[in-house]
């Protein structure tokens, strides 16, 4: 597991019709502030902060698995367009356990990914899938 050091980052959030919203870069809109989308907001600034452009960064999008509806957090694109990283966020409070892997890796039969990075926010997975290692941070783009 790596701890990921989040840095500082200049969030912009809103207020309407009762509930707190934060601006997403990525999206270009502002979305519902749940403690899933607070963990993805800090993942989506990491990356940005590292370099990922925001055209090859995929959120909460949709994709068939087996003839069901699915919908994923993160995906980072190559510049051949095809993925690179699965992103699976959850919220701080929930566990990275086995079911999140399943998850994930339900997912990666349609994408087929070279790379899983699981996040509640506090602990990190990152797995290179060639050869199932953990490792110490994601690759740069």
């Amino acid at each position: 597991m790596t701890k990921v050091v989040f840095g500082q980052y200049d969030f912009r959030f809103r207020e309407e019709n009762g509930q707190k919203q934060v601006f997403d870069p990525v999206r270009k809109k502002h979305v519902l502030l749940t403690p899933e989308e607070w963990v993805r907001q800090h993942i989506i600034h990491h990356l940005l902060e590292l370099g990922y452009p925001a055209s090859l960064i995929a959120i909460e999008r949709g994709i068939e698995v087996n003839g069901t509806q699915k919908r994923f957090d993160v995906v980072m694109y190559d510049r051949d367009s095809k993925p690179l990283i699965i992103v699976e966020c959850k919220a701080q409070n929930e566990p990275i356990n086995q079911q999140v892997v399943m998850q994930i890796a339900g997912y990666n039969l349609t994408l087929k990914a070279k790379y899983f990075w699981l996040t509640n926010g506090d602990s990190n997975y990152f797995i290179r899938l060639s050869d199932g290692a953990l490792l110490e941070s994601i690759p740069s783009f």
